[in-house]
């Protein structure tokens, strides 16, 4: 799975994969013989968000996968998000039908056009009921803005507008137009070899519409304001955390690369995920992190080896709950952190087939580094890394997680339910 992301109330959860397909799954109504049922999430929706494509001009194929979901807030009945791969960023529409038009007057009921000399009478259509029909139909196909991979999409809070972000540009879309974005941020040098940073996310405030934050591949992080000019070449704040000297070393410039950016839901933190950390920024801040949180600190050791294996330049999400209390992000051997910021206690989770049984209750799990391991404890050598969990999702209100495994997504939730 490549991206998952619940909607506004949390009713659906949508997951993009590397086969282009977007798979939205719906939370059951709790019913009354049942109440404990409540909580389950079962496929609503699946259809092909992209194909893979040819380039011609560059001989390059595009894939397929979906690099980021995006749900627009609900207006009507119907749903819409935003999709893209590397190139194409698509708007979706997901709508229910479960009535069908009868008694048409000019063609028959399978859609054939009748003879005009057989028509006698004049019939006035009537609906009826059919079996529900889940149909997702696509609205709008924003495409050939960009040279480099989309890596981020994001919807503005004035609900008409969107940034979608490739390496090196950002580009701001209006929902209704397809065929023109305007370029807000354009860190292209002159001459390519002076290039020393890429653009690695960005996203809108949540309630501030002029306002967004791009991170890049040095560390920093650049608070942008669109008032204040058309091209956001300057930005408003800046923030880094200036590297301990007695830490430097032939990966600090890699694992520093910031692979995700998230305003919490309350808009006055920001959370950055580098490689070995998460840190949480004050936006009235700038000078360092307010909090800064180990997620696995035993891999320092095993760099170079992740260099060689090219794990150390994995791009790992990281989510807040819905009241910005307690942040989750994702680590290797299947494992998911979470933090809480109140208390400073951490724990590691296990998502796998082994233990993922209906209702069964996950086990913190432990990593020990060098000697002897205790027996619920597994050692750094034999973490494999393979199975990560780069994506997560919580649910807006309620203590419900969603975690992307390699082939496979794991909804957990408290026991409380």
């Amino acid at each position: 799975m490549q991206n998952t992301m619940f909607n506004s109330t949390g009713e659906l959860l949508a997951t993009g994969d590397k086969g282009g397909r977007v798979v939205v799954f719906q939370r059951e109504q709790e019913s009354k013989n049942q109440p404990h049922r409540r909580g389950e999430y079962n496929v609503y929706s699946t259809f092909q968000s992209h194909e893979p494509e040819f380039d011609y001009l560059k001989s390059l194929e595009i894939e397929e996968k979906i690099n980021k979901i995006r749900w627009l807030p609900q207006q009507n009945a119907a749903y819409f998000l935003l999709s893209t791969n590397d190139k194409t960023v698509k708007l979706w529409k997901i709508s229910e039908r479960d009535k069908r038009p009868e008694g048409y007057n000019l063609k028959d009921e399978d859609g054939r056009i009748r003879d005009p000399t057989t028509i006698t009478a004049l019939r006035v259509p009537v609906l009826r009921p059919m079996d529900l029909m889940v149909e997702a139909t696509p609205r709008r196909v924003f495409s050939n803005a960009h040279t480099y991979h989309i890596n981020s999409i994001s919807v503005n809070s004035d609900y008409e507008t969107f940034m979608s972000t490739d390496d090196l540009r950002i580009n701001l879309w209006n929902l209704e137009i397809t065929n023109r974005s305007f370029n807000i941020v354009d860190i292209k040098p002159v001459n390519m070899e002076e290039l020393t940073e890429v653009i690695t996310a960005a996203e809108f405030h949540p309630h501030q519409c002029n306002t967004f934050v791009y991170s890049s591949s040095k560390g920093s992080i650049r608070l942008c304001d669109m008032r204040a000019s058309a091209l956001c070449d300057n930005h408003s704040k800046f923030f880094e955390e200036p590297e301990d000297p007695s830490n430097r070393s032939f990966f600090s410039e890699i694992i520093s690369s910031i692979s995700d950016v998230k305003f919490s839901h309350s808009g006055r933190y920001l959370m950055t995920r580098d490689y070995l950390t998460v840190k949480v920024w004050d936006l009235n801040m700038e000078s360092k992190p307010l909090e800064t949180y180990q997620v696995h600190d035993y891999l320092r050791s095993k760099l170079c080896s992740l260099y060689e294996n090219d794990c150390i330049f994995d791009k790992f999400e990281c989510v807040w709950n819905g009241s910005d209390s307690v942040i989750m992000t994702g680590s290797y051997n299947n494992f998911f952190r979470m933090f809480d910021r109140n208390t400073k206690r951490d724990v590691t989770l296990e998502a796998s087939r082994e233990n993922s049984k209906p209702r069964a209750i996950l086990k913190p799990r432990k990593v020990c580094v060098g000697g002897k391991c205790r027996k619920d404890e597994i050692s750094v050598d034999s973490l494999d890394f393979s199975k990560k969990i780069l994506h997560t999702a919580w649910h807006p209100y309620e203590n419900i997680i969603a975690v992307a495994a390699t082939n496979n997504l794991y909804i957990f939730q408290d026991k409380v339910n």
